[in-house]
């Protein structure tokens, strides 16, 4: 089965071709955030049509991992957060009319955390949480190698949860949410600097997880998974970053409680998405579903 895998984020969107499980070629290109949609599907379509002649490449379906909220059982986007011109885009039929394949999306998020479930940090785990900390804060929530999605698609969206209350304004609306006070867009709008270089300077760093960790012991105390995965630009910190935060993590964690604490960078990087896509493809094959 070959698989046209895509990753539309905030920053930067993706193309992946994969025949079978192995990922044969990969293009990454920046978001144009003024162009919107059709500036990003202009591109898409762009990279399949030369792969297409290049690589002889025909795909037998396509998963898609979209940087905003995904009406899963209507297969449309609700909108981004951060780049214009998405509300209601009728992403899926455009996409499936490009390639003449079963398309199929999910929030990035949600995908990410299948891609890590089957290929990644999570591969033998039952349960995980995956957050994807970059331009903005997102969560999947894998239950018995599915994802659990909520009554309307809306389940693992920590970044909105409220870390600060009365904190400083967050483009949802809210004050002091945990994507306010960690990603990688306002880390860079508050203080001046790219998120990886704050990152490097280890004072910052030791006040930056007081914040990280509050967010993610929410996510242990009300899902206690196996184990927490952490993708996205801002985790390629490694080190860094992880080690003061699983200490963090441990501080704030009740002294009562025996919920693993397991905190992982996502092993995938930059293909989370990609990998996730593939799984997520094979939702529109059934043969190759009962495989996985």
């Amino acid at each position: 089965m070959r698989t046209f895998a895509i990753d539309i984020g905030g920053t930067k969107f993706q193309a992946g071709a994969f025949d079978g499980d192995t990922l044969v070629a990969r293009e990454t290109r920046l978001t144009d955030r003024s162009g919107g949609p059709r500036s990003m599907v202009a591109g898409i379509r762009e990279i399949y049509f030369r792969w297409q002649n290049e690589l002889q490449f025909r795909p037998d379906a396509c998963g898609i991992g979209f940087g905003g909220p995904v009406d899963f059982a209507s297969q449309t986007v609700t909108l981004s957060t951060h780049v214009g011109g998405w509300d209601g885009y009728a992403l899926v039929p455009e996409i499936s009319q490009l390639t003449g394949v079963p398309t199929i999306m999910d929030n990035d998020a949600n995908v990410g955390a299948l891609g890590e479930a089957y290929y990644g940090a999570a591969k033998n785990t039952r349960s995980s949480f995956y957050m994807t900390l970059s331009t903005g804060i997102g969560g999947g929530i894998i239950v018995d190698r599915s994802v659990y999605r909520g009554i309307d698609s809306f389940a693992g969206e920590i970044g909105h949860m409220n870390l600060v209350p009365d904190g400083p304004d967050c483009l949802c609306g809210s004050q002091g949410c945990f994507e306010r006070m960690c990603c990688g867009l306002w880390l860079e709008r508050d203080y001046g600097k790219p998120a990886h270089e704050l990152l490097t300077d280890p004072e910052f760093v030791k006040h930056y997880v007081v914040y990280l960790a509050r967010g993610l012991k929410a996510a242990l105390m009300i899902l206690n998974p196996e184990m927490i995965v952490i993708g996205g630009g801002l985790s390629k910190a490694g080190d860094r970053l992880f080690v003061p935060l699983r200490e963090e993590l441990a501080k704030q964690m009740p002294a009562w409680s025996r919920a693993r604490r397991v905190v992982e960078p996502a092993r995938l990087g930059d293909d989370s998405v990609l990998y996730g896509a593939l799984v997520l493809a094979s939702q529109t094959n059934p043969a190759r579903s009962h495989q996985m």
